[in-house]
Order: structure tokens, then C-alpha cells, then sequence
């Protein structure tokens, strides 16, 4: 027997494990062998115990099946020659008396008195009169006066035609059984019934009809009773188990003892799948436990062969098992565990000797243990032993003190070296984070610088001809008095449009040079600011079909240029708008900053149900000339809206996710702050106060 791997090794390094290796070699080798050759004897021997006493039992079954089947035979032929049916065939109201009393002494469910062709003359159940039944091979043999009996197999039209009782006899709903093949059959409407036919003969021994009579064998459960009296007589299983006899149309049951729940027969049960495999498709016996509806049970089946030699059944026999298995695993275990008692009695007598060689062995083991744990002060302490082994512990101890020692030493300067290692990470990180900073505050005043430079440039060759445009235009209007007249409308176009030429001049210089167009600062009501930046986009919403909820709960007041407020305000609501162009739900929300956790001021909410920011556009979304509108748009409305409200010492924040909307908050304070000169260069502090989250 091979050691597992880690107990190997074990026993090759451990003076404890080889002692103990020693002493339990025995028990733990020669038990379980042992152990597993008698389990392996004693499995083998119930199961060819079992399988001889299920064989025998279905040998009994076959040969009482056998009996009936012949039985049946027997009566039809005694009645075939006998001189009251010659007699009643002379008066054929006597013939249907006889034929409806001798079937019911019979036990039949079926008697016909065919023709010399197979047609039948008269029934005992009303069969219709010139019903051919010479297909029959039984039949077919008695009109060659050849009389006998054997199993068939009825579909629902044979049985109808002989009796529609019989059919309805016959007729039994499928049962859903845990472990059979799947049935999509609703019912078994088919009928397993014992034929027989004899041949009628004149008294010079030529055929004049046949006698046809057979026993329909579903739900006949007095013959399967009887079987099962016969196979299990009382006292012949031990108490618990119990025996079981079932007759097979195909792989239902249609005459059983086998119990459901509260004493009901398993009627319209089936075999479970590999049964069926094993004994209807391959036609072999099944000798083994199988699954019998809801318990185990050593079982025997064999096919039922018809007159053709089709398999259209099977015959069983059975008990359960569990009463056999536990007497069997009583008596295993009960030498297990006399084995095991006595294996144990004498390994525990052998270690109370070795105990004087285990004590220091496990001590020291039990202290390296303990050193391995964590636990600094493990130490085996004194022994009883001066052997060898006792001068080998107090080593031990020793070694392990000036360890202890040299360990604190180097803890002391590990610690040391460990604070100055994050003292100089922490400041080395600050620096990095300082210098990004400061890189990024280069680079945006340098893009902000070339792009005022640009747009100042831009503004100034735009304003001379605008200018220009504009005092021709004043004096055109004055030099033709009433003859302007006729071009009154298309001189007032041009002069709306230089005046739009003029404002848009204005913004690229507020966007270039923010600092010289600080508005004049005024106490403001944000709910209304907000009221009226409605008013203004209302076409907007309007168009695009977008509702607005307002959830307007500020209470303060904030200090700012309302016109930039409205413009930034209005810009926000616009992006929204563009945002949800299916409509959509806008929500507007103010409320008063919690002065516990923030400056005292406003937050102003402009909430989108749209299709939402990319997470890779929402670090540029305030970066100038930066749009998702590659057709419309400028790219500078979040831009400004950020250095207006930067201006004043707020800060914008979004909120945002692809498919599910954006909400931009805007943080306004009370009272303005003008920290890092902010109203000087219009740019704020460039590091994002404007916090994508």
C-alpha cells in the first residue's frame, strides 16, 4: 500500500511520526485490508445470494404463468369436443346459453363459436356476427384442428370489437415514475390477454367452426395475487421485506401488488428505462436490484413473447431489498468493529509504552508548532527525561532565546527603515501630484493663451469692416430720407444682422479674455433666475417634447452677475434638451448647501433622461473647442459656463452614464470668491473643479 505523499515525507523527517509509524503499522495497514477483503467477500456473496433467490423465484412465476395460459387452453378445448356443444349447435338459442354459462365457469372474458373461415357465428358478449378472427395465429391453427393458447397483445379497436366493456376494462392512466423512459401517451388503452382456440368436429372428425375464448389480463388481480401467494408464501422473506408480482403490457403495469401511497396499487406505473433497454429491446432477463417505483427491490424480469414472437411484455417478480442490505451491513459492521476494538486495544497498550520516548518528542514538536504560529515565547521548558532527548530539548530552549533576541534587533531596525520609507514615498508622491498639477495648469494657459491670441486677432479684423458696415449703413439711411423707404425692411436686416456679427465678436472676446467682462455683481434668487431661463428656452422644450419637473427648494440667495448666471443656466438646459431628441423628462432642482459639510450657497441641478456621457468624454467635457456634436456646436458652451461659474469660486459637477441620462450640479456660493485671481484671467483653476463623477 503506497503512503500518500505528505505522510511520507513526514515519517521521513519526524522521529515522532517513524515511532508512531512503529507502532501503528498494523492498524492502519493490516485492518483496512482486511476490512475491505471481507466487505468485497461479503458484497459479492449477498449478491449472488439475492440473484439466485430472485432466479428461482421467476422460475416459480414462469412456470405458474405457464399454468394459466395452458389452463385457458384446456377449458376451450374440453368445451370444443364436448357433446353439450354438439348438442346446442343443433338449437342455436341453446348455443348462446351455453356459451354465456360455460364462459363464466371458465373464468373467460371473451367465448366465440367461429365458422370453418374464422367468422364468427355466435359470441357471448355480442360480438358482431361474420367478424372475421382467422388473422389470429391461434385461431388460424384450430382451422387447421390444431387447438392452443397463447399470449396477445389487443390494441383499443380489437378489444372494442369484441366488447366495449372490455375495452374500458382494459383503459388505465399513465402514472409519471422517476427513472422510466419517456411515455407522451396520456393512457394505456391496450389490452394483454390470454387466447385460446380449439377446433369443433363432427362426429366423422371433420372441422365444422372453432372455439375461440381468451382473458383479458389488465387490472386481473386476482391472478397476480395468486402468483405472489404462490412465489412468497408467508414467512418465506424477513420481516421488513416484502415480495411483489407484476404483470408488463410493454413497460406499464396492469396487474401488480406493488404499493403506492396509503395501500394504493401502482397500476399504470412503468419500469424504470434500463429495464426496458435490457429485457423488451434485448430480450434478456434482468436479475439485479432495480428501482420499482419509489424503492429498491432485487428483481426479476423476463419478456412475454406473443404467438409471433414479438416481446409484448414482461412478468416480475421481486423484494425489497433494504431489509436484506441492512442485515447484511449489520454483520459486517459487527466485525468491523470487534476488529477495530481489538486493533485498538493493543495499539493503545503499545503507546502507553512508548510514551516515555513521545513526551519530549511531542513537546518540542508542539514548540515548533508554536513558533511557526507566531508565538515568540513557545519553549519546551523541562523534561522529566535526562536522556539524550532531554539534553536535546534544553538546546532547544537555549537556541531559541538567541534567536528571540537577534529577531528584536532586527524588528527595531526594520521599523526604522520602514518609516523612512514612507516618509520619503509620501512626500515623493505630493511632488509627483504638485508637478502634474501644475503641468496641466502650463498646458491650458498656453492653449487658452494661443486660442485668446487667435480670437482677439479674429475679433479685431472682424469689428473694422463690421464697424465700417454699420456707419455706411447709418449714412445711406440718412443721405435717402423717405426715398429709403421701398428698402426700409432689407436696411433693417442688415442692420439686425451687423448687430449679431457685433455679439458674436463679443463672446469669442469674453471667451479669450474673460477677466475684462466681469458683470456687475447682485444679489439673485436662483429660483427665479431659473423661472426665467424657462421662459427663454421654452420653444426648445417644446420642439424636442420634453417635460419638465421643477423641484425648486433653495431658500438662499447667492451674489453674482444674474446675465451669466442665465447664460450658463440656459446653456445647460439647451445641451439637455439636445440630449433627449425621442423627448424625455428634464428635472430642475435647487436646494440650499448643507453648511455642515460645505460653504454656505446654492446647488442648482439640471437632470437629463438622454442617452447619457461616454466615461472617455467626461475628462474633456469642459476642454474648449470639445464636442460630441460634430454638426452643431462650437465646443465653447461648457467651456464658458465652467469660467463663469469658476469666476465666483463655484464649481460644476456631472453625473453621468451611458443610457442612463446626466445630471450637471452647479455649487454657487453666497458670497463670491475671487481666490487665485480668478475674475483677473477668467480661467479658474484648471485641476477640474468641475468634478466628473
Amino acid at each position: 500500500m503506497r503512503l500518500p505523499h505528505a505522510f511520507a515525507e513526514r515519517l521521513r523527517r519526524s522521529v515522532r511520526a517513524k515511532l508512531l509509524g512503529l507502532v501503528l503499522a498494523p492498524l492502519m495497514l493490516g485492518f483496512p485490508i482486511i476490512m475491505g477483503l471481507l466487505w468485497y467477500w461479503g458484497e459479492a456473496y449477498y449478491h449472488r445470494l439475492m440473484v439466485s433467490r430472485v432466479g428461482s423465484d421467476l422460475a416459480t412465476a414462469h412456470g405458474y404463468f405457464e399454468r394459466v395460459i395452458e389452463g385457458v387452453g384446456h377449458g376451450i378445448d374440453g368445451l370444443a369436443g364436448s357433446q353439450a356443444l354438439a348438442q346446442a349447435r343443433a338449437a342455436p338459442e341453446d348455443l348462446d346459453a351455453l356459451l354465456a354459462a360455460r364462459r363464466q365457469m371458465l373464468g373467460l372474458d371473451f367465448l366465440n363459436l367461429l365458422d370453418t373461415e374464422g367468422r364468427v357465428l355466435r359470441a357471448s358478449t355480442g360480438m358482431t356476427a361474420g367478424a372475421d378472427r382467422a388473422a389470429w395465429p391461434v385461431v388460424a391453427r384450430a382451422l387447421q384442428a390444431d387447438a392452443g393458447s397463447a399470449i396477445e397483445r389487443f390494441d383499443a379497436a380489437d378489444l372494442e370489437a369484441i366488447s366495449p366493456t372490455l375495452r374500458e376494462r382494459a383503459r388505465l392512466a399513465l402514472v409519471r415514475t422517476e427513472r422510466a423512459a419517456p411515455d407522451p401517451r396520456p393512457e394505456e388503452n391496450r389490452g394483454l390477454v390470454v387466447q385460446a382456440a380449439a377446433p369443433v368436429l363432427d362426429a366423422r372428425g371433420e372441422l365444422v367452426g372453432v372455439l375461440e375464448g381468451g382473458v383479458l389480463l389488465n387490472g386481473n388481480l386476482g391472478f397476480v395475487d395468486t402468483l405472489n401467494d404462490i412465489v412468497y408464501r408467508s414467512g418465506s422473506l424477513p420481516a421488513g421485506s416484502e415480495g411483489t408480482a407484476t404483470l408488463f403490457i410493454d413497460d406499464v403495469r396492469i396487474a401488480t401488488n406493488v404499493r403506492l401511497f396509503e395501500g394504493a396499487r401502482a397500476l399504470g406505473t412503468r419500469a424504470s428505462a434500463e429495464v426496458r433497454e435490457h429485457v423488451l429491446s434485448h430480450g434478456r432477463t434482468w436479475l439485479e436490484r432495480a428501482f420499482v417505483v419509489n424503492d429498491w427491490y432485487v428483481s426479476a424480469y423476463e419478456p412475454v413473447v406473443d404467438s409471433r414472437g414479438e416481446r409484448v411484455g414482461m412478468l416480475y417478480v421481486g423484494f425489497l431489498e433494504a431489509p436484506f442490505r441492512a442485515a447484511k451491513q449489520m454483520a459486517l459492521l459487527i466485525v468491523a468493529a470487534v476488529s477495530l476494538l481489538v486493533s485498538v486495544a493493543g495499539a493503545l497498550l503499545t503507546l502507553h509504552w512508548a510514551r516515555g520516548i513521545f513526551r519530549p518528542i511531542e513537546r518540542m514538536h508542539a514548540t515548533i508548532g508554536g513558533i511557526d504560529a507566531g508565538d515568540e515565547r513557545a519553549r519546551v521548558g523541562d523534561v522529566a527525561s535526562r536522556d539524550e532527548l532531554g539534553r536535546l530539548a534544553t538546546a532547544f530552549d537555549r537556541l531559541l532565546d538567541d534567536q528571540a533576541a537577534r529577531r528584536a534587533e532586527l524588528q527595531a531596525l526594520n521599523a526604522s527603515l520602514d518609516r523612512k520609507v514612507a516618509e520619503r514615498t509620501a512626500d515623493l508622491a505630493a511632488a509627483n501630484e504638485e508637478l502634474h498639477a501644475a503641468q496641466r495648469r502650463l498646458v491650458m494657459s498656453e492653449k487658452l493663451a494661443a486660442i485668446g491670441e487667435l480670437t482677439a486677432g479674429v475679433a479685431h479684423e472682424i469689428s473694422n469692416p463690421t464697424a465700417v458696415i454699420q456707419g455706411n449703413l447709418d449714412l445711406l439711411r440718412e443721405e435717402l430720407g423717405p426715398a429709403a423707404q421701398p428698402v426700409a425692411n432689407e436696411i433693417r436686416l442688415i442692420h439686425e444682422q451687423v448687430g449679431r456679427i457685433r455679439l458674436i465678436v463679443t463672446k469669442l472676446l469674453q471667451f479669450a479674455r474673460p477677466g475684462e467682462f466681469v458683470g456687475y455683481v447682485e444679489d439673485v434668487d436662483v429660483n427665479a433666475a431659473l423661472a426665467d431661463c424657462l421662459v427663454l428656452t421654452r420653444q426648445h422644450l417644446t420642439r424636442a417634447g420634453v417635460k419638465v419637473v421643477q423641484k425648486l427648494e433653495a431658500r438662499g440667495r447667492v451674489h453674482i452677475n444674474l446675465p451669466e448666471l442665465q447664460q450658463v443656466l440656459i446653456n445647460l438646459i439647451v445641451n439637455a434638451v439636445q440630449a433627449m431628441p425621442a423627448g424625455g423628462t428634464l428635472t430642475l432642482e435647487t436646494a440650499d448647501r448643507d453648511p455642515q459639510q460645505d460653504a454656505r450657497g446654492v446647488r442648482i441641478t439640471v437632470r437629463d433622461t438622454g442617452t447619457g456621457i461616454r466615461a472617455e468624454d467626461m475628462a474633456r467635457l469642459f476642454d474648449p473647442f470639445f464636442t460630441t456634436k460634430k454638426r452643431q456646436g462650437t465646443g465653447l458652451g461648457l467651456s464658458i459656463s465652467h469660467t463663469l461659474v469658476g469666476r465666483y469660486g463655484g464649481r460644476i459637477e456631472v453625473d453621468s452614464a451611458p443610457g442612463r441620462g446626466a445630471a450637471f450640479a452647479v455649487s454657487l456660493l453666497a458670497e463670491p470668491d475671487y481666490r487665485n485671481d480668478r475674475a483677473a484671467n477668467g480661467c479658474g483653476d484648471e485641476s477640474r473643479e468641475a468634478n466628473a463623477t
